[in-house]
């Protein structure tokens, strides 16, 4: 069955990088676009990058823009999500997921599903 496991996360201090990984499997990664969503507790999910399956195309949130970088390795059947210059406001559970429609935005959450457990990134001011 379709499985994404994300890792990488942790407590950091403002000013600092992560680099969070999620690792697919049960399904053909190098055909699907890819996304990492955050989510706060209280909040709804929120889109932060998008890959296409081909790596060469990414879309970001504007808060993220400049700081984080999405990218994946087809032979490796992971994605990626490099975080530098980390803020307090980034602090939430970064989820990825698998695009399974073409119909609303990139951004839309509707577009995506096989949702991952979540690695939690915290970032101290």
């Amino acid at each position: 069955q379709v499985q994404l496991v994300e890792s990488g996360g942790g407590l950091v201090q403002a000013g600092d990088s992560l680099r969070l990984s999620c690792a697919a499997s049960g399904f053909a990664f190098y055909n699907y676009a890819m996304a990492w969503f955050r989510q706060t507790p209280g909040k709804d999910r929120e889109f932060v990058a998008r890959i296409r399956a081909n790596g060469r195309e990414t879309d970001y949130a504007d808060p993220v823009k400049g700081r984080f970088t999405i990218s994946r390795d087809n032979d490796k059947n992971t994605m990626y999500l490099q975080m530098n210059n980390l803020r307090p406001e980034d602090t939430a559970a970064y989820y990825c997921a698998r695009k399974i429609r073409e119909f609303y935005s990139v951004a839309d959450i509707r577009e995506y599903g096989n949702w991952g457990q979540g690695t939690q990134v915290t970032v101290s001011s």
